[in-house]
This record gives C-alpha cells, structure tokens and sequence, in this order.
C-alpha cells in the first residue's frame, strides 16, 4: 500500500509539472540576453555585409545550430553563400560576400516550416540606410534590428530541438545575410532553395522584435496569406497585446517567400526613434515582452502543425 501511495504522489507530481510547463514555457530571457549581448557589442562594428562582424555573426549562429544537433541544410555544410551588392552609397568594394545559415531539425515529415531572421545591420552607416547622417562613421549596434529576431531565431530552434517530441513537421531555421541591402540572403534562397518549396508549410519571420511598448503591441503581418491562419489564431491569448495584418508583402524577408506562393508571417514591435541609429543598443530591450512574443510565435507554430498542407492567397 505504501509503494501504491508513492507511486500515485509521484505520478501526480509529473501531471502537475506537465500542466504548469508546458511546451511554450521554455523560452528563456537569459539565453536571449546573451545572444542580443553578443551580437550587438561594438566589438561587431554593426555586423556589417562582408565586414568581420557579420561573419562573426554567421559564425555564431552556425555553431548554435551545431551545438543543438540540427543537420546542415545549406551547400557546404550550413553555408548557403552568395553575392551581395551595395546600391544605396558609393563605396570602393561594393561587391561582398554572404552566407545563409540553414539548420534543419528532420522529425522525418513530408513538409517543413521555415523560421528566419537576418543577423546584418549597417555597421558604420557607410553602406547606406542610417537614419542619423550626422553619426555616419558611428557604430550602429543594432540591438533591436536585427539581433533580437536572431536570438529569437536561436531560442526557436533549441526550444524545438530539445523538447523530445517528435513533431508531425520538420523545421528550417534560416539566418539570412544582406537584408539590410535589399533583402537579398533571403531572396537567393528562395532562388535556390535547399529543399523544395513545394515543400514549405508557411514560413515566420522575426526581425525587431525587441522593443514591445503596449500602446503599439505585436504586429503579426501577413495573417491574409492562408486561409488557415483564421483556424490557427482561433482562440489565441497572450499577455502582450498583438494584431494582425493581411498583408504579405513588407520590408524583411518574409516577402521574399511571398512572392514565392509561399503563406508568411512577419513578427514586429514597430519602428522607434533609434531605428537604424547608434542608439539601437541592448539595454532598451523588452527581454519580458520578448520571452512573451516567443511564446506566442511557439502557440502559432505548433496550431499550424494542426493542419494540413496550407493553401496560399495574395493579399493585393
């Protein structure tokens, strides 16, 4: 009787733990400090396209892919490398080199969803886009843009790479190169893809998720491109305020799968007064609202994984 009453005390104790953590509730706010700490320090001179710190950048995010046992998905290795060029200033060299970093986490489904986020910025503001032409020269750390959709990228992937389930879709975890010179890592990935597109569940994108203020909330962009994003946001709640936008296209990179035929959602707090200045730095992050945002991402992910194969529409 006595082994009964513990096997019974401790089987309850396992049902409560599973009821009061579940799956969405693995987001942690310190791995997200670290990584927006890492990859906004001035010692990344603003992760420029083709500069040391952007591949320090694509460095870092290749080997947390490493670390969390996801399988190379790019072209040598978890590289997908291309060729980007600067149009918006005159510089001497402005032809550079990037990569794609692809990781895929193979649950050994028919069909994938994709989640990106690009990890350049401006550097110095000499490549063009700086909103401050006094502070050109000036590091542009860009903590916000886009350090906080990569380290929501990274928290993404351990959290699905480490939850012991077997989930019913295979993920693609992408940082892109280059968005800040016109979108294009994602727009030579989407060119050549790794695995088929025909293949692609929908498709999410973070980029600038880390300034959450209450009166703006989440913007959820391209709700519009399936019609199963109705069924999948059907009853959703969150302890932030978020809205939804039809729209598929926009300025990041998930309108790059748009145009594809692809369905996306674009995750964003909103533009701010230190957009692409020096002042986008890590001490005004909502790492809170950022844990909460990520565990809506996680909500509207494993929903997807609910339905069939999503059907596409065009917003416009």
């Amino acid at each position: 009787m006595r082994s009964m009453q513990i096997l019974c005390s401790l089987i309850a104790c396992i049902c409560f733990i599973s009821l009061t953590n579940p799956g969405y509730s693995q987001i942690n706010s310190k791995n997200l400090q670290k990584h927006i700490k890492f990859l906004s320090a001035d010692k990344m001179q603003g992760r420029e396209t083709g500069r040391k710190g952007s591949l320090k950048a694509a460095d870092y995010v290749e080997k947390y892919f490493k670390k969390l046992g996801l399988e190379p998905k790019g072209e040598d290795g978890f590289r997908q490398s291309f060729e980007a060029k600067i149009t918006r200033a005159k510089v001497a060299d402005s032809i550079r080199m990037s990569d794609n970093i692809i990781g895929f986490l193979n649950n050994g489904a028919r069909y994938t969803i994709v989640i990106g986020a690009h990890y350049d910025h401006l550097g110095t503001g000499v490549i063009g886009g700086s909103r401050d032409t006094l502070a050109i020269g000036e590091i542009h750390n860009g903590a916000d843009d886009n350090a906080s959709g990569v380290a929501g990228l990274l928290e993404l992937a351990r959290h699905y790479s480490t939850n012991n389930i077997k989930e019913p879709f295979n993920i693609l975890f992408i940082g892109f190169g280059a968005e800040e010179l016109g979108l294009i890592g994602s727009k030579y990935f989407t060119e050549n893809p790794t695995l088929p597109l025909s293949e692609i569940h929908w498709m999410l994108n973070m980029d600038m998720i880390g300034r959450y203020q209450e009166q703006n909330g989440l913007a959820i962009i391209g709700h519009g491109t399936s019609s199963a994003f109705p069924k999948i946001f059907e009853g959703v709640e969150s302890p932030i305020n978020f809205f939804t936008s039809k729209d598929g296209n926009g300025g990041s990179d998930q309108t790059s799968f748009y145009k594809k035929d692809i369905p996306v959602l674009f995750f964003h707090t909103g533009g701010h007064d230190d957009y692409h200045k020096p002042g986008d730095d890590e001490p005004k992050i909502n790492y809170q609202a950022m844990e909460a945002i990520l565990n809506l991402g996680i909500i509207v992910i494993d929903n997807s994984m609910e339905q069939p194969k999503m059907d596409f529409q065009w917003t416009n």
